[in-house]
C-alpha cells in the first residue's frame, strides 16, 4: 500500500511539474539584424507577440543613438524633452517587459525620432491566450510534452494498482 502511494505521489509530482512549468520568456532584438539604428525597420513590431516576461534588446552605437521611453503624447510629437520615463545609452540595453500595457520608445538623438527611430510595443499578460495567434512550434512541443507526461503518469498509476 505504501509503495502505491509513493508511486502515485511521484506520478502527480511529474505531471504537475510539466503542467505548471512557465513558458520561456523571449528576448527580442529590436530591429532584428538592422539593430536600433536609422535603418531600423518601421514595421519591426508587426507579427510579433510580446508578453509579460519577455524583454527587448537594443543594440546600437552608443556614440550615435540612445533609447528613451516616453509617454504616448510625446511619442506622437517626437518630443524628447517632455515626460521622459527612462533613458538608456550603453549601446546594449536589455529592457524587461514586466507588466501588460503600452510602452513607447524613441531615439532622443537629433531628429532620429522624426526619421523613424521610434516604436510602440504592446505587452499582453502572459496568462492571457491570444485567440488570433496560431500556436508556435514551441507551443506544440510543450503541448506534446504535457500529453506525454499525463500519459506517463497514467501508466505509473495503472502499474501501481497492479501491485
Amino acid at each position: 500500500m505504501a509503495s502505491r502511494q509513493v508511486l502515485l505521489s511521484a506520478a502527480a509530482a511529474i505531471a504537475a511539474a510539466f503542467l505548471l512549468a512557465p513558458a520561456s520568456a523571449e528576448v527580442f532584438t529590436v530591429g532584428d539584424a538592422a539593430g536600433w539604428t536609422l535603418k531600423y525597420p518601421a514595421t519591426w513590431t508587426e507579427g510579433k507577440t510580446f508578453v509579460v516576461g519577455d524583454s527587448l534588446m537594443f543594440t546600437y552605437p552608443s556614440d550615435k543613438h540612445n533609447v528613451m521611453e516616453v509617454t504616448g503624447a510625446d511619442f506622437k510629437a517626437c518630443n524628447v524633452t517632455g515626460n521622459v520615463l527612462g533613458t538608456w545609452n550603453s549601446g546594449s540595453d536589455a529592457l524587461p517587459l514586466a507588466k501588460a500595457g503600452r510602452r513607447w520608445f524613441v531615439c532622443g538623438v537629433g531628429n532620429h525620432c522624426a526619421q523613424g527611430m521610434k516604436f510602440l510595443v504592446v505587452t499582453a499578460d502572459s496568462t492571457a491566450q491570444s485567440p488570433s495567434a496560431p500556436p508556435s512550434s514551441s507551443a506544440s512541443f510543450i503541448s506534446g510534452a504535457v500529453s506525454q507526461a499525463i500519459a506517463a503518469a497514467g501508466a505509473i498509476a495503472a502499474a501501481a494498482f497492479m501491485f
